[in-house]
């Protein structure tokens, strides 16, 4: 800890003698020091499980009630953030975007519009077993009391970057979408757990829908796999997006995260809340 100094008390001014004073913050060997042994887990009980807006959402009732029903019955055993995908408008919207030459932040504030719809449409519902819709901001440090308290939280994915959004590797498709925001948010509250709720097992070498249905049995299939191995293959498409293999990589918290099949298998989701291998389990390989 720093110790409080004051100097010039003409002026009244305060200084903080502190081992970064004076740094630039750029400094690898710097940033190597600041590295924790363990880091704090705001909410360690919660588990975030996010919704497939276009492998869910977008097929409706249909598909989405049985998977609510398991979620009801998971809630009283364990402690639930639902997130939400955008899905089939979100890429409707991109696509205007792009013919019209929007730059990739535009693209972003666009996109979280439909995953805030279906956090929407989810809040409601679920209203009468206690779903309640929450924003980016201060509601986030309550997590853990709304889920005491009966509730299930619901806030949408995408990350709040909005014209701040990185730069796309490729094209102007904003690459922090709500797979994205569904991990960063379960690594900064130092989450039990992230699921990904989708309309596959898991991760194949190729996506299965694009492949004649002849083929499919065939398709290598990724029951467990590090993000370091995935980054190394650099498979040409993937079921969840690209940038999670090297955010997880640098998670302080995170370890893994498992993509399940709950289009099927709505009884999965709780298989995988009780920590069974039920889908693809991407994790963390340490160095």
């Amino acid at each position: 800890m720093g110790k409080l100094i004051k100097e010039e008390p003409e002026k009244g001014r305060l200084h903080i003698d502190s081992p970064l004073m004076g740094e630039s913050l750029v400094s690898k060997e710097l940033l190597k020091r600041t590295e924790s042994t363990e880091y704090f887990r705001m909410h360690p009980d919660i588990n975030v499980i996010k919704i497939g807006g276009q492998s869910i959402m977008d097929r409706g009732g249909k598909a989405l009630f049985p998977i609510l029903d398991e979620l009801i019955k998971a809630k009283d055993k364990h402690k639930i953030l639902l997130m939400t995908g955008g899905g089939t408008r979100a890429r409707h919207v991109y696509n205007i975007g792009v013919d019209l030459g929007m730059p990739t932040g535009v693209l972003s504030k666009l996109g979280d519009k439909v995953s805030w719809q279906n956090a929407e449409m989810l809040s409601v519902l679920l209203a009468k077993h206690g779903g309640v819709k929450i924003g980016h901001g201060d509601n986030l440090e309550q997590l853990t009391m709304f889920c005491r308290l009966g509730y299930m939280p619901i806030t949408y994915g995408i990350p709040p970057y909005g014209f701040f959004e990185h730069p796309a590797e490729h094209g102007s498709i904003p690459p922090h979408r709500t797979d994205c925001g569904a991990f960063l948010l379960a690594e900064n509250i130092g989450a039990r757990s992230l699921i990904f709720l989708k309309d596959e097992k898991g991760l194949f070498d190729r996506d299965p829908k694009k492949v004649p249905e002849s083929e499919r049995a065939g398709l290598p299939f990724f029951s467990r796999i590090s993000a370091r191995e995935l980054i190394d293959l650099d498979l040409d498409d993937l079921i969840v997006e690209r940038p999670l293999l090297a955010l997880l990589q640098r998670a302080k918290c995170l370890k893994e995260f498992q993509i399940i099949d709950a289009l099927r298998h709505p009884e999965h989701i709780l298989e995988a809340l009780e920590g069974k291998h039920v889908g693809t389990i991407i994790y963390k390989e340490e160095s």
